[in-house]
């Protein structure tokens, strides 16, 4: 697929091009994004390179991962970066940091609520998962504003530089959102 662009009441969304190098080096060096996501900590500016030059571009061409950097509306600095990648048929999972100085502000709960009606209308997606290192309050606040059930802990259900770690799993579906899904839902009857 070629990187499209995606709007939201206060934000842009577009694939990173070689202009955000030095903003994503800098915001990756924040102690909090290398120790709960999966980038390489530390973090070097060849890491931000091989990033934006070579991971991002063959993953939206590979129809792999759809990363997207994350800008205010009337242009402003690099708020985040936030992706969709496929791990199975029908469902997605979306992955995200903020950097430090514009946490507290719900510019990700809003970049997250664009990325899912654009996956449930665009990519026929049945349902969008996140997972998160149990302890990640933070990403789980995100979630739970953008109407996502959290549905319970995988143990060793992650896998964060070379170690496995429980986590967090929630999911949020089309009709959530009032989108109709590519498929029907019959979900299980209470017991």
């Amino acid at each position: 697929m070629e990187p499209v662009t995606l709007t939201t009441e206060r934000l842009f969304l577009r694939a990173f091009t070689p202009e955000d190098i030095d903003e994503t080096y800098a915001a990756c060096q924040d102690p909090d994004i290398q120790r709960w996501t999966t980038i390489p900590s530390p973090y070097a500016r060849v890491d931000a390179e091989t990033f934006i030059h070579r991971i991002v571009p063959d993953d939206w061409r590979n129809d792999l991962e759809y990363t997207f950097a994350v800008r205010p509306l009337e242009g402003g600095p690099l708020l985040a970066a936030a992706s969709l990648h496929h791990p199975r048929s029908g469902t997605w999972e979306v992955g995200y940091w903020t950097a430090k100085e514009h946490r507290g502000r719900g510019y990700m709960t809003e970049a997250v609520l664009g990325l899912a009606r654009w996956a449930f209308t665009e990519l026929r997606c049945t349902r969008l998962e996140w997972r998160a290192e149990v302890g990640n309050t933070g990403s789980r606040a995100v979630v739970e504003r953008a109407g996502f059930r959290v549905e319970g802990t995988l143990r060793a259900g992650l896998l964060n530089k070379g170690t496995l770690r429980d986590c967090w799993i929630g999911a949020l579906l089309p009709s959530d959102l009032d989108v109709h899904s590519p498929l029907p839902y019959l979900p299980a009857r209470s017991v």
